[in-house]
């Protein structure tokens, strides 16, 4: 049976990627900061393993981790993003929150799961990063969520390269307006604000695109996917 862990798993993305890998028969991680959350997404799911952790505290991700056993995958999507606000007005506790959930967050889960995977026999397994669209076009007033997600982008390339004398690969997957409750208060202000509410596409056509990656042998890489409600203004937006 085959293993993954899905760190944001109480919820939206995470939580419909967890059952998606349940349903393919994988062994599955369930790891966010609420216990009772993740319970309840666990219930009666016998290859489903709660992790309750706070993927800002390295020490906990690395003990969650460790006590997980052998990975084969990893999702790395737990994030968030904050009320928007003109650049010049970002409260610097608000920029150092995002950053550490959003960066510093995604950095500690991946670099446990490539500690494991390097260390494991057979050594090896596959690393897939939330980007979000906003790793390549930024949504004005978002700063701090666009600056984390841009990192990403880098984070993946410097594991994609360190990662190949251990044959662990790895991904991102740029996601752009599935239906979760982040992009449902993005559409509360929009309508609010009397701007256009931007088309959105359900979590299970994520949840099949990341299957899909995790679901290639190691030799193959989807180093970027872009999965998108089709309507959506990405391309070319501003």
């Amino acid at each position: 049976m085959k293993s993954i862990i899905v760190t944001g798993a109480s919820s939206g993305i995470g939580r419909a990627t967890a059952e998606r890998f349940l349903g393919a028969g994988w062994r599955v991680g369930l790891m966010a900061r609420s216990a009772e959350k993740l319970g309840e997404a666990a219930a009666g799911r016998a290859a489903a393993v709660i992790l309750p952790c706070d993927v800002a505290d390295a020490g906990a991700v690395e003990r969650s981790v460790a006590e997980f056993g052998r990975l084969d995958a990893l999702f790395n999507n737990a994030g968030m993003a904050l009320p928007p606000h003109d650049f010049g007005d970002i409260p610097v506790e608000d920029w150092r929150r995002i950053v550490d959930v959003n960066l510093n967050g995604m950095f500690h889960v991946a670099r446990a799961a490539y500690r494991a995977m390097r260390d494991q026999d057979p050594k090896g397994g596959r690393i897939v990063n939330n980007g979000s669209i906003s790793a390549n076009t930024p949504r004005e007033r978002f700063a701090g969520y666009t600056t984390t997600k841009h990192a990403i982008t880098g984070l993946t390339k410097s594991i994609a390269l360190d990662g190949r004398p251990h044959n662990i690969a790895c991904g991102q997957i740029d996601i752009g307006n599935a239906a979760t409750e982040m992009v449902a208060a993005t559409a509360r202000r929009a309508e609010a604000e009397g701007r256009e509410v931007e088309p959105v596409m359900s979590v299970d056509e994520v949840a099949d695109a990341v299957l899909h990656m995790c679901g290639l042998p190691l030799g193959t890489n989807v180093l970027t996917m872009t999965i998108m409600a089709t309507k959506m203004p990405y391309v070319g937006r501003g």
